[in-house]
């Protein structure tokens, strides 16, 4: 193909409230540097790292809910996920699923025309192992809010499954968050994983993967979302957060709390882990800043484990799951590009079920 000069794209012009996406008819189209593939973007999911970072969230400065809007103070210092500036204008958008148009020097040609999705997590090619040296799409390099994004060719995993575009965007991000949480905190069979907001496309992708290792699942959800949860296939479903957590599981035993929303209720969540158990978290929605009893922690002998640079293996495995059909999406809603904003206003209010994507 003859590639393009201009494209359609949503920039992100600096941290704060939605206004700072602005949409461009004619943002210059990028070229593959050696070792790049051009990606001709065909669905683009959203997350929660994509709004934290517009907003700041992750800065130390602020300290309350994910709310998706402006802050009144954000610390330019540390307003990303891994506690560095970052460089304006920025293409956001990590869950790409299209095809490669064009490959950079270096790269096998025969590449061109392959179907992909995007590992977001983006490693030193010397030191793939250094958490220190690794940068996310979207966030550290433009992606895929767009008609074209660049990316590393180890980067974009050829991937054969009958599902739509917008069916895969919705595994990048969301199912890898997932699975990483997953191996960290070494689930198996023997597991008893409950998962706090478990109608969010984390959440949802934790209640299947968790059930692919054997686990039993028991998911906290919204009443009127529990319909949706069902079809995830948790073996229980139970309100948001019930008043009363131990009456509610009965004689269930949480050997693992798999956790992405944190807030007032994380201490209730700590109190039903069994002796031994572990805690696992790749998220803060409902706010970072929680009550921690130490003696609970250390008499029980519980394992806390924060997960954010996922193992390396985890994505190729995550595309193994999605070919075999042992996960499948949760796919809420499309917008077009353009409207973005209503996107993530949308994925904000979280009234959905699964994920949301955008069609360039």
């Amino acid at each position: 193909m003859t590639q393009p000069t201009t494209m359609q794209a949503m920039v992100t012009m600096g941290h704060g409230d939605l206004d700072q996406m602005v949409w461009h008819e004619d943002w210059p189209c990028p070229t593959p540097a050696s070792g790049e593939v051009l990606i001709k973007v065909g669905a683009c999911g959203l997350n929660n790292t994509d709004v934290n970072t517009r907003s700041g969230w992750y800065s130390k400065t602020v300290s309350d809910a994910t709310t998706g809007g402006a802050f009144e103070e954000v610390g330019e210092d540390d307003p990303t996920w891994g506690g560095a500036p970052l460089v304006f204008p920025r293409i956001q958008g990590a869950d790409v699923c299209g095809q490669i148009v064009a490959v950079g020097e270096g790269v096998d040609p025969r590449r061109i025309g392959e179907r992909v999705i995007t590992d977001c997590w983006l490693r030193d090619p010397a030191e793939p192992l250094n958490k220190d040296k690794t940068g996310y799409f979207g966030s550290e390099r433009d992606g895929g809010f767009a008609q074209y994004a660049t990316i590393p060719a180890q980067n974009a995993i050829a991937i054969d499954s009958p599902l739509s575009d917008a069916e895969l965007a919705t595994f990048s991000c969301s199912y890898s968050t997932a699975e990483g949480m997953l191996t960290r905190a070494q689930v198996t069979e023997a597991d008893t994983v409950l998962v706090p907001g478990a109608s969010g496309g984390v959440g949802g992708a934790l209640v299947q993967l968790a059930k692919r290792r054997g686990a039993r699942v028991i998911a906290l959800a919204s009443e009127a979302k529990h319909g949706d949860v069902a079809a995830l296939g948790p073996d229980r479903i139970l309100p948001r957060a019930p008043d009363n957590l131990r009456a509610a599981l009965g004689d269930e035993k949480i050997t693992v709390v798999a956790d992405v929303v944190g807030g007032p209720y994380w201490p209730t969540l700590i109190d039903i882990l069994e002796r031994g158990g572990r805690y696992t978290c790749s998220g803060a929605i409902a706010g970072p800043m929680v009550e921690f009893d130490l003696r609970t922690f250390y008499l029980r002998d519980l394992t806390f484990t924060g997960s954010t640079v996922i193992d390396p293996q985890v994505m190729q495995n995550l595309v193994r799951y999605i070919e075999a059909g042992e996960v499948k999406p949760a796919l809420a809603a499309t917008f077009p590009l353009s409207e973005l904003h209503a996107a993530q206003t949308a994925f904000i209010a979280k009234k959905h079920t699964g994920n949301i994507v955008v069609i360039p």
